[in-house]
């Protein structure tokens, strides 16, 4: 019997010992505390938050598989660097570092997984140089240089068909654009315009109206369509112009250029032309600079223009 007495004793001064011994370790696990084995203290821990598109991928941390696919959060983890990899079948895996702060949350929440086979779908049925797409108005036109055609498709691909011819002597095509009002395009190369009205017929005959604006003297650099869709603004290496569409036109200059290779960029919506030139500044000096030219007035006065140049 006191043999007994004395184990019940042994074995509940032991057990008081063993919970005395562990309280820090439970009460650091209760208050977001881990053990750190390196640097041998109580660290308070982070997490990982891991979201995919798709979602259900298998995450790895340090190259060890977790239970849970995403989204997840992997919990207790000691501040420091860890390998993250993430996989789905049929889908690129994906592979990078997170590194956990103590008492913060690392967010890896803009993973996208992307298909090992993509959806994709060819949208052309006729050979094509080149291509613009109108998101606005849900076109795609494709220009062929060899046969001279230009189709014309909504942005699936349908309703597939040629719309206009391009003259067969025009050659080495530096740029083209389509007007917004959808009728007409232009083609440039470094020394003629040509604008090339579309076909609105059911049959194949194509307009024969093209019209053909020569520059013998100056270096055509690049060409706008004007919001009305019947001007064109033209850079040469020479001057900013303004021009009508129409056969035998003079065109405007606008502003005399010091820079041959010119940047430049149209808000038609605004009517307002960026670009870049050697210009003088208002302290006299000359060196490259950034110019808005404000066109959105600039109708009246083009008219006005139009009929001093023709008398």
């Amino acid at each position: 019997m006191l043999n007994f007495q004395k184990i019940r004793s042994l074995l509940f001064y032991l057990s008081l010992s063993l919970f005395f011994a562990g309280l820090p370790f439970i009460l650091s696990f209760a208050l977001g505390y881990k053990f750190n084995p390196h640097t041998l203290k109580f660290t308070k821990t982070g997490l990982i938050f891991v979201k995919t598109q798709p979602d259900g991928a298998k995450v790895y941390l340090n190259g060890k598989l977790t239970a849970e696919k995403t989204p997840t959060s992997l919990h207790e983890l000691v501040p420091g660097t860890y390998k993250i990899a993430i996989e789905l079948k049929q889908h690129y895996p994906w592979k990078g570092e997170a590194y956990v702060e103590a008492g913060k949350a690392c967010r890896l929440d803009k993973i996208i997984l992307f298909p090992l086979r993509p959806n994709l779908l060819q949208l052309n049925q006729e050979k094509f140089s080149s291509f613009h797409i109108d998101f606005e108005k849900k076109f795609i036109y494709y220009l062929d240089q060899e046969t001279n055609v230009v189709y014309r498709s909504n942005l699936e691909g349908g309703n597939f068909e040629d719309i206009a011819s391009l003259p067969e002597k025009f050659t080495s095509i530096v740029g083209w654009q389509v007007a917004d009002d959808k009728n007409k395009l232009f083609i440039f190369n470094q020394h003629q315009i040509v604008v090339v009205f579309f076909d609105n017929q059911a049959d194949y005959g194509y307009a024969d109206s093209a019209v053909f604006l020569d520059y013998p003297q100056e270096k055509i650099i690049n060409v706008f369509w004007y919001a009305d869709s019947y001007h064109l603004i033209v850079f040469t290496d020479k001057y900013i112009q303004i021009i009508e569409s129409r056969t035998q036109a003079h065109p405007i200059n606008l502003v005399k250029l010091n820079k041959e290779a010119t940047v430049a960029f149209y808000d038609s919506k605004e009517n307002l032309l960026y670009f870049s030139d050697n210009q003088k500044n208002i302290n006299g000096r000359a060196y490259n600079n950034l110019y808005k030219l404000d066109l959105s007035s600039s109708p009246v006065l083009l008219e006005k223009l139009m009929k001093k140049d023709n008398e």
